[in-house]
Order: C-alpha cells, then structure tokens, then sequence
C-alpha cells in the first residue's frame, strides 16, 4: 500500500470505530430503558398484590415478578439453608438442578457470583447469589470503543500532519533547487560568453572588448556567483548573526538593484529612504539583504511592461527596525494573499514561487522578526519586514 494512502485508510478506520461506538452506546441506551420499564413493572406487580382481595393473588404476583426478574438478564442462584441451590436464572449454561453433577457446578458458578457481588442472607431461609446485569457489562466496552477511536483520531492527525510537514519540505527544498540552478543560470551564461570572447585572436578580440573590461565584467559574474553559492549555502545551516547597520544594507541592496532596473521605457524609478538614529541590528547582512530583494523583485514582476516606482524605507519599529518595500502596482491577488508566502504560491508563468518563502524564512526563522504584506490604499503592494534590535546570543537556524 503506498504511503500516501495510509491517511485515508485510518481515517476510515477511526470513523467506523466512532460510529460503531455511537451505535453501541445507543444500543446500551434502549436496553437501559427497557430495564427500567422491568422495574416499573415488579414495582406495579409488588403493589397488586399487595392490594388485591382476591384468593391466590398474592401467589400470582409473585410468579408473575419471578418472570419479570428474570427478563432482567441477571445471573442468580438461591440456595437453602444447607448450602444446596434449589433455584437459578439466566445462568451462562444448562443445568438440570435434579442432577447431582449440575448442581455442583451451579454451586460453583454462585461461589464465582459470591466474589463479584454482595451475598443476601435470609437466617433459615438461605441465601442468593446474583450477578451483574448484562447491560453493565457491555458499558466496560463502550470505554474501549471511545479510546480506541480517540487514539486512532490522534494517529490520523499526527500521520497527516507528518505527511504535510514532509510534503512542504520537499516542496521547499525542490523550489530552492530549481531557484539556484535559476540565478546560477545568468551569470555562467555570461562567462560562457566571455569565454567565447577569449577564444578569439587577440586582435579581434581587442576590437569587442578591452582587456581591462573583460576582466572586470569576468569578476563580476564570478562575485555573482559567488553571492548566490553564500546564499544558499547559509539558508541550509545555522546562520551567524553580527552587529549590522540597517544603512549597510540598504546601501548594499541598492547597489545590486540600480544597475538591473528596466531602464527603457515605460521603466521603473527606484527611491530609497532610511530614517536616521536607526539602532544596530544583530543579524546577517547577506541573508537579509537577500530576503529584502526577493521582495523587490516582486514588486520588479509587478511593474513588468507598465513601469512604475519602487520605493524602499528603513524606518524605527518598537522593536528594531522595519523595512518596508512599496510599490504601484496592480498589488497582490486576492486568491494568493493568504498564502503569499508559502513554497510554490505564485501567479508568474514559470516561477517557482520560493522568494518569498524564503524570505519569510529568513526574517522569521534566523533574525526572530515578522513578515507581513498588505494591499495599499492607493493601490499597489507593500511588504514590512520586522527585525528586532536583539535576537538572542545564539545561532539561528
């Protein structure tokens, strides 16, 4: 059977163990109601006899309440003064109490009765050995049936739970691959390019490119590369948090933003503010600034091909400081905003849907902040990313 299945399977079984625990207790309420309908009965019988004038009443109501007693369904003997059982009803056997070998073990079975429930003596009469009704026996079951499907509800839970928790993981880490073979991609295209150039004689090379450029755009897709391997290197173990200037990481984003804004037009304007008197951040600048421009790319995808401006903001929270990302854009889907920053959500054809996510990840997880986005009034998306001054003397995960 495979894996995923199992979910269903035991969800079925606990539903068929609560409803046949549902059935069983309603079960046990109509016998409890017929057995009170008995005692109403003897009681009516009890009084009739009592009451009546007629000859033989007396006897035919007794005979009538030994009937009525026995519909109960309990187990009873009467033995006599000498110890012999003359009497017995609804026993878990056949006995003949004329047969001597039937009465020992009727004598027996009312010694078993005798450890279960309370004697009643008669002086020179004798005494009754009785057990308990059948309906109190099958209530010990209805306790069964109640925690059996209790505990299979649980394991259903804990099974779906596990399953999803797994699932996500899968999901993440497959999108984060499929990310890193994505921003991987650029930058070894273009060394391969270079590459090309560097295939050529010199002096046809000299007319494409100037030696001094060359190597400095071949550096720049090498720290291109190396940025994305840092990445994702620190988002698979245990991050080091450092004194950080929330200034630092604006200058460093938008250093990495400008030269990649669309310039032709419609283009997008980039506009940055940071407040001043910021507190230092303990946090890792690489991470954050990683997560900061996730959150401008999307705001990059939503000015695609109508242009429009992006405005970014360190502003004073009251626990630190919050970023903030806006742009004027058409602002985020309705059917995806409750989970914008889930692995895999995302309305671009072909994206993979695991900026955000990780985005998330990193303010929540490693920096101990929070991550919210909302729709602006005057239309247009904006995301605040929460970091606090202090996360603690330990590493982040």
């Amino acid at each position: 059977m495979r894996a995923r299945f199992w979910p269903v399977w035991l969800a079925l079984l606990a539903i068929a163990v609560l409803g046949s625990y549902l059935l069983y207790t309603e079960h046990l309420v109509r016998e409890l109601r017929t057995e009170a309908e008995v005692h109403q009965r003897m009681y009516a019988l009890v009084q009739r006899g009592l009451l009546s004038t007629e000859p033989g009443a007396e006897l035919q109501a007794l005979t009538d309440l030994q009937a009525e007693l026995t519909r109960l369904g309990v187990p009873m003997v009467a033995l006599n003064a000498d110890g012999v059982p003359y009497a017995a009803a609804n026993l878990p056997f056949e006995a003949d109490l004329a047969v001597e070998r039937d009465r020992q073990r009727v004598l027996r079975y009312a010694q078993e009765l005798g450890q279960r429930s309370p004697v009643i003596v008669e002086e020179e009469v004798g005494a009754i050995h009785f057990g308990l009704p059948p309906v109190i026996a099958r209530l010990r079951w209805a306790a069964t049936l109640q925690i059996a499907g209790a505990l299979l509800l649980i394991l259903v839970g804990y099974v779906v739970v596990r399953g999803t928790l797994r699932a996500e993981r899968e999901r993440m880490w497959s999108a984060m691959a499929r990310e890193l073979a994505h921003q991987m991609g650029t930058p070894l295209s273009s060394l391969q390019g270079w590459h090309e150039v560097l295939r050529l004689p010199a002096q046809d090379r000299a007319e494409l490119v100037s030696d001094r450029r060359l190597a400095r755009e071949v550096g720049a897709d090498v720290d291109r590369l190396e940025r994305v391997s840092r990445r994702f290197e620190m988002i698979g173990k245990p991050s080091p948090l450092s004194p950080v200037r929330p200034e630092a990481v604006m200058r460093e984003l938008e250093e990495y933003l400008r030269p990649r804004l669309p310039r032709e037009k419609p283009g997008v304007e980039l506009r940055v503010r940071v407040s001043d008197g910021l507190p230092d951040l303990r946090a890792n600048q690489v991470l954050l600034v990683w997560a900061l421009e996730n959150c401008v790319k999307n705001s990059l995808d939503a000015l695609a091909g109508r242009g429009g401006r992006i405005r970014l903001a360190a502003l004073p929270d009251v626990r630190g400081v919050c970023f903030v990302v806006t742009d004027d854009g058409p602002g985020v889907a309705s059917k995806i905003r409750d989970r914008l920053f889930e692995p895999g959500v995302t309305t671009k054809a072909g994206g993979w849907g695991v900026g955000l996510s990780l985005a998330r990840r990193i303010v929540k997880d490693v920096h101990g902040g929070s991550i919210e986005s909302r729709r602006r009034p005057g239309g247009g998306a904006r995301f605040a990313l929460r970091i606090p001054v202090e996360t603690g003397d330990h590493e982040h995960g």
